[in-house]
């Protein structure tokens, strides 16, 4: 095994290229899958039961403008959505628009969820529409870098403000019908974005855990992930802290003295990290456990918050004192790897671009490109670790992230300050112009450090911000269960609360 772990204060000027999520991105593919799998199991069941019929959902595709802002540009694409209409009390029954971001959406995201108990219970009918370049709203040809210029939020609003056009066509709507939007993450700063430049399409608008504040060095991230980690309520503590963090000082320390060969053995590497490059991305494949565990926590991740503090804290198991740390984040790798069947621990640069790179439609349902292209030219959200407050490496520059935007999209580095004021000039950052927006995040969400936390009383309709103890990314989207935190139990009432004002203020200004 290695030598007692040496922290090395070393200025990497001039690293290059990692990709800040493969491990990552799967760990939220399986969160989805998991989540998927839990609402298909729920509505099965609830079918058995004669409750909430699949057979009142029904699929489709519209065939959007490409550019809805070049009038000389007739091109479109095809866009998927699903409609739910079991529970839907017609004529002048309510609309609830859940918005897809950056993945694919299904027929469950009209089938299960919060906003499917509260559709129940108001009589509402159910869409969803998918984003467009994700899952199977693309062109052929929608992943080349020459086509990638008609991805963007600002199109995407416009696909949903077409869309809330051919819904009400189809289903004859009127005033009457009250549409309130839904969204998580990046759908949930839409959903925001939405209430806000199109007031007179949705009454209301609820935003889980949206980043809607664009921002370039994102430190802030794995810095809340550290405050996370200590939170003793969901199982953290500050030993789990400082024990991630010598874990990680010991293989810096290990790859500095040129034992890489050893580290990826230890770490199960799909290859040997030999490259600086190689290094940085097994070092982003480490950190990505961690901050995955944490923005999924208790929502479907493969650990939680507890399983790994408990493997990096716990004193049954012996070691050698001058490695534990090291040694208990191998134990940590092995798990998750047999936890989530992954055969291998991702640290290739080579395979990151490759990736990232990849223009097969068979790849689009990811979203790995899109989204990273999405990130170049308009938001930033790169989760940096330079700063004292971050538990894990500081190889995991700003500089080594952007370096991906010119590599794989023929982005400048430069340009992409230019590309985050642009979206918070446009849409406000962390002050948006909204009203009716209920911002919902968990307290121990990273995300939560770029959406809204604070009701703005200076408004008359003024939005308002709900932030749950003990809660993760998303969490309130989720059907209640019994094992539920009360603080999200108590939440999920206040969500209710609201959007039933809503739709009693919304008949109110009919009648009046």
């Amino acid at each position: 095994m290695l030598l007692s772990p040496i922290r090395c204060i070393i200025l990497l000027l001039l690293v290059n290229f990692v990709y800040s999520g493969r491990v990552l991105r799967k760990i939220k593919e399986h969160v989805r899958k998991i989540q998927y799998e839990k609402a298909k199991k729920n509505v099965l069941m609830s079918a058995v039961n004669g409750h909430k019929p699949m057979s009142e959902v029904r699929d489709g595709k519209i065939h959007q403008p490409l550019n809805h802002f070049d009038s000389q540009n007739d091109e479109t694409f095809p866009q998927r959505f699903f409609v739910n209409e079991a529970y839907w009390e017609r004529p002048h029954g309510p609309v609830f628009l859940f918005i897809g971001g950056e993945g694919p959406i299904s027929e469950f995201n009209v089938l299960a969820g919060h906003h499917v108990d509260m559709a129940e219970e108001h009589g509402a009918l159910l869409v969803a529409l998918e984003h467009r370049f994700y899952g199977e709203s693309i062109n052929e040809d929608g992943l080349e870098t020459e086509n990638l210029g008609d991805l963007s939020s600002q199109q995407a609003l416009a696909d949903v403000a077409e869309f809330h056009q051919y819904i009400s066509d189809r289903f004859d709507l009127s005033d009457k019908n009250t549409w309130i939007s839904f969204g998580g993450s990046y759908a949930g700063a839409l959903s925001a974005w939405l209430r806000g430049k199109f007031p007179h399409l949705v009454y209301g608008a609820v935003a889980s855990s949206a980043p809607v504040k664009a921002k370039l060095d994102f430190s802030t991230f794995n810095k809340m992930v550290g405050l996370s980690l200590a939170v003793e309520d969901v199982g953290g503590s500050d030993k789990c802290v400082g024990n991630i963090w010598e874990a990680f000082a010991a293989v810096e320390a290990a790859l500095f003295a040129g034992n890489a060969t050893e580290v990826g053995k230890d770490f199960g590497c799909c290859e040997i990290p030999e490259d600086l490059e190689d290094q940085i991305e097994l070092m982003q494949s480490l950190a990505d456990i961690v901050m995955g565990t944490v923005e999924y926590n208790e929502e479907g991740g493969i650990l939680t918050i507890e399983e790994i503090c408990k493997i990096m804290t716990n004193e049954t198991e012996t070691y050698d004192s001058e490695t534990e740390a090291y040694d208990r984040l191998i134990k940590l790798v092995q798990i998750y790897r047999a936890t989530g069947e992954e055969p291998c621990l991702d640290a290739s640069h080579k395979q990151t671009i490759e990736d990232l790179s990849d223009t097969n439609l068979d790849s689009a349902y990811n979203g790995e490109r899109q989204w990273y292209y999405q990130t170049c030219t308009e938001f930033g959200f790169f989760q940096t670790c330079e700063d004292a407050s971050c538990p894990f490496s500081r190889m995991l520059t700003l500089q080594a992230q952007t370096d991906l935007c010119p590599e794989v999209f023929n982005i400048p580095q430069h340009s992409l300050p230019g590309h985050i004021a642009f979206t918070n000039k446009y849409y406000g950052g962390d002050h948006p112009d909204t009203d009716r927006v209920l911002y919902v995040n968990g307290d121990i969400d990273p995300w939560r450090e770029l959406s809204v936390l604070e009701e703005d009383l200076d408004k008359e309709d003024k939005d308002m911000a709900i932030l749950i103890k003990g809660t993760s990314h998303c969490a309130d989207m989720n059907p209640g269960g019994a094992a539920d935190r009360p603080a999200l139990k108590q939440a999920r009432k206040a969500i209710e609360r609201k959007v039933a004002k809503w739709l009693k203020e919304a008949a109110w200004k009919l009648v009046g």
